[in-house]
């Protein structure tokens, strides 16, 4: 430390989950790099030894020893430097597992210090206990121990004032502290790095201390959300340094332990977070200052999703079905930026369009033009004559355009879909989106199903937008292609078209305007409203544009088909959240497939009959 100057860094580097020795390695890496750069304090992200997504992995034991073998390493690693570092593990102390931080320095453990604080919405409470009331010794190797408990402190080298504290997560730390190294593990959504910097000069505010917080980079699982490797360094409400989202991961800058930090909020309201109770009748849709950060944010959440999905089960092509209309098209354009994000060529797409008996001349052109000006490979594959066949093989009369008439079809594209991801050694990119699965307008083991839902948390309202943002970025000719997209009924084009060659089957007429669906879908599942609540802000919200009985038939619609339709969304494939709600089966929403919404039912009901 030089006149009063402590160099800290916050650190992601790309790991592999569950896969210790590989994470060791890169770890190691890093430490090098940042002590020739004279680095002083270097802080990883939470559980980083092993990854922070290893879900009941962690209920094996053999991982916990590998991790504690691997901070051994790191451990040695360290001698002859007087940095501190801080690496995440899980920690088996006394019959319990910890979410733990450990302080090692010049070839020594200087303590282990456990998370107390475990995120209820998480799972984290499935695998960890609190530290809260852990004080004692823990066994290392060689006869050498640890101190084990929270609230700790770490000096540098020859500078007993200058105090480092440890916060895993949301933990607060030792009031004494000068410097905090915050081991963190948040997903990156919309908004979420906006508040990660307003928390961390908040946090500097109002405990006078400096703050290094490193979170997870996209490595981790893709399962349902993707991480950023978006970290911070703070001091006296300030952002010193930052590694952007899906940046080089590494934040690193100089902090002057002889400022004087202030030790209350000053200004409380601009320093918090809070609802935004605006009863805008498009809640998913950005306003016009915060569009283009938003719009941004949403592709490179998907994209980045995709690209280490691909990356890690060794996929070769993503396949993905093109009808012309809204979801496919956002799929693709996500893919794009995936693939340009891998260096990979834009061929290895392959984007397949399987015209039916719905199909109109607009959306198969589109599809083609799409197809062509985004560089992916085209494959034309009719579904007619395969579909005409199982109906003949099933007994089904083609002219009676049912439910039967109509599934097969979906069904029929999804099964090429997937055998062609199989001679290509490809993924099959879902492109359903969130108002479908909320309403479960989808085919079960039809749409419903694929390898990688790139749309599942995004909303129709939402998609349109997205797809309109990029066509006002695009070169003229895809520009055209994505407006006319944009401005397309939708439609699952499962139905023959009229007489005059147009969509027949408008999905908005059988199921209700998207914008009404999506504002219900808001209200409801985020932000918990009652039939009654969300009634009145629907008034408010459409006073112009619907009347009551309006609001209130699509309102019973919506309830009614999200119950009934949970059994789809309890076996929906994995696939990434961009935004404020998803409706994942594995961490979002958890509802049995036969739960009854007779209660909500009979409020919208009185309503109707009063």
């Amino acid at each position: 430390m030089k006149h009063g100057l402590v160099k800290v860094a916050a650190v992601s580097p790309r790991l592999k989950v569950a896969d210790v020795e590989y994470n060791v390695i890169a770890i190691q890496e890093e430490i090098v790099k940042m002590a020739n750069q004279q680095v002083e304090v270097l802080v990883f992200p939470e559980l980083c030894l092993c990854g922070y997504t290893c879900g009941d992995l962690f209920f094996q034991p053999f991982l916990w020893k590998k991790c504690l073998d691997g901070l051994r390493t790191l451990t040695e690693c360290t001698k002859g430097l007087s940095m501190l570092v801080f690496v995440g593990l899980p920690v088996a102390y006394e019959g319990k597992l910890y979410d733990c931080a450990a302080a090692i320095c010049n070839g020594k453990v200087l303590g282990i210090v456990p998370k107390k604080t475990l995120r209820g919405e998480t799972y984290e409470t499935r695998y960890f206990f609190s530290g809260a009331d852990t004080d004692g010794l823990l066994s290392l190797w060689d006869e050498k121990t640890a101190v084990f408990g929270v609230n700790q402190c770490f000096t540098l080298a020859g500078e007993e004032t200058v105090k480092v504290g440890v916060a895993v997560g949301e933990d607060d730390c030792a009031p004494e502290a000068t410097i905090v190294a915050c081991l963190s593990a948040t997903s990156e959504i919309v908004g979420r790095a906006k508040a990660r910097r307003v928390k961390a000069k908040a946090y500097t505010k109002q405990y006078g201390c400096a703050v290094v917080c490193a979170n997870p980079c996209a490595a981790e699982s893709t399962t349902d959300e993707v991480y950023s490797g978006h970290n911070i360094v703070a001091q006296n409400g300030e952002i010193l340094s930052e590694a952007a989202p899906f940046g080089t991961g590494v934040a690193i800058a100089e902090i002057d332990t002889l400022c004087e930090g202030a030790q209350s909020v000053q200004n409380a309201e601009e320093l918090s977070i809070s609802d935004d109770l605006a009863i805008s009748p498009t809640p998913f849709i950005p306003t016009a200052e915060e569009n283009e950060e938003t719009c941004e944010t949403v592709l490179s959440i998907q994209a980045n999703a995709l690209a280490t999905r691909m990356k890690h089960i060794g996929a070769k092509t993503a396949v993905i079905g093109i009808s012309g209309g809204l979801d496919s098209t956002l799929a693709l354009l996500a893919a794009v930026r995936a693939f340009d994000l891998m260096k990979k060529d834009r061929k290895d797409i392959v984007a397949i369009t399987m015209p039916g008996f719905g199909t109109t001349g607009k959306t198969y052109q589109n599809a083609l033009k799409l197809i062509e000006l985004t560089g992916a490979t085209l494959r034309e594959i009719s579904i007619k004559d395969s579909v005409l066949q199982h109906f003949k093989d099933i007994g089904h009369d083609p002219a009676v355009a049912d439910v039967t008439y109509e599934n097969a079809q979906a069904r029929m594209r999804t099964l090429i879909l997937m055998n062609v991801a199989n001679q290509t050694g490809g993924l099959v990119i879902g492109t359903g989106d969130l108002s479908e699965l909320a309403l479960g307008w989808c085919t079960y083991s039809g749409d419903h199903i694929s390898m990688y839902s790139l749309n599942c948390s995004i909303p129709k309202t939402l998609v349109k937008h997205l797809v309109a943002y990029e066509a006002e970025k695009s070169e003229e000719d895809l520009k055209k292609v994505l407006l006319s997209i944009a401005g397309t009924d939708i439609s699952p084009e499962l139905l023959p078209p009229d007489a005059q060659g147009k969509i027949a089957q408008k999905t908005e007429d059988l199921v209700g305007p998207y914008e009404l669906h999506d504002f219900y879908l808001y209200h409801i599942i985020h932000r918990g409203c009652t039939p009654s609540e969300v009634f009145d802000l629907a008034k408010r919200a459409f006073a112009s544009k619907y009347d009551d009985t309006t609001l209130l038939k699509w309102l019973r619609n919506f309830y009614r088909r999200f119950f009934s339709q949970q059994f789809k969304r309890s076996c929906s494939p994995d696939g990434v959240k961009v935004g404020v709600l998803s409706l994942s089966p594995r961490t979002d929403w958890r509802m049995p497939s036969d739960a009854s919404a007779a209660i909500w039912l009979a409020e919208v009901d009185a309503f109707l009959q009063g």
